[in-house]
């Protein structure tokens, strides 16, 4: 058997000794009239301890659940070891349910539709609840978001929508806007009203329309926009880029080597972490 190198033994070491823990939650929504599920990662110590805890809320994709972080993307793993060599801050992160692997039947999204307002389940419900109860700082020098694919997409327009309520927002291969992407053309089909609701609700519009005061609140956030180059929205990403700096907000725009896919979401989840990290507290 190979020995293990120092550090490979240094890192499981760590691994060891900070492990943190993710549970099931559920919030029961008056606004959308049903329970919502939430899987969230508590960090090694929070249990017994009186300690609040900045917070991130990480958000899924079209088609995906409150599970795909943690079941695909290996955030707890991720989580513990950055936490554990000090490259990320002692955090909460939630992971809300916005969708479901069917989105033909099953309404998928982060946005106010007909009859599903998830929006306002999202500041109204959501956050005040589970901050409280997980003791969460709860400001906006404490709180991040950031997500994938639609959950990318979503996490830019409620940051756009409350840039007073976050620190930063890192959106992963975002779904920006719809402009035929997915495509949207069968009104009887659920897949239709997130695509509406997703062009509706474009975040490139929304910087390019932007007036003075706006732009003012979006510098007050740091973004990071990250998608691959093989990437099918890349183009969107690119638009966003060159709106933000047309209006003067500092942002960072990473393409890297990568696809659309779950080789691409957990390798950015390491730079995504410490960045919320690095702006907790500014």
């Amino acid at each position: 058997m190979k020995r293990l190198t120092v550090f490979a033994a240094l890192a499981l070491l760590s691994a060891n000794l900070l492990a943190g823990n993710v549970i099931t939650d559920s919030i029961d929504s008056k606004i959308l009239g049903c329970e919502v599920k939430c899987n969230v990662y508590l960090p090694d110590g929070f249990d017994g301890s009186t300690k609040e805890y900045p917070v991130v809320y990480l958000l899924h994709g079209l088609s995906d659940t409150y599970e795909g972080w943690a079941g695909h993307g290996n955030m707890q793993t991720i989580a513990d070891r950055l936490i554990a060599s000090g490259e990320a801050a002692e955090m909460v992160i939630i992971m809300p349910n916005a969708g479901h692997p069917n989105p033909r039947e099953v309404l998928n999204g982060y946005f106010n539709t007909p009859g599903r307002n998830y929006e306002d389940f999202f500041f109204q419900e959501l956050m005040p609840q589970m901050e409280a109860k997980y003791r969460c700082i709860g400001d906006k020098k404490h709180r991040a978001i950031m997500g994938l694919s639609m959950g990318g997409g979503g996490s830019t327009v409620d940051c756009q929508h409350h840039p007073e309520m976050f620190s930063s927002c890192y959106a992963m291969s975002p779904w920006l806007d719809e402009k035929g992407e997915v495509g949207w053309n069968d009104k009887d089909d659920q897949l239709a009203v997130v695509c509406r609701s997703v062009h509706e609700n474009s975040a490139i519009d929304f910087v390019a329309n932007a007036d003075e005061s706006t732009v003012a609140a979006l510098r007050t956030v740091k973004w990071t926009f990250d998608i691959g180059d093989d990437d099918w929205l890349l183009h969107l990403s690119v638009d966003m880029h060159y709106k933000m700096q047309e209006k003067g907000i500092a942002h960072e725009f990473r393409v890297r080597d990568g696809d659309h896919n779950w080789y691409y979401w957990p390798m950015v989840l390491h730079y995504a972490l410490p960045w919320a990290s690095v702006n907790f507290g500014k």
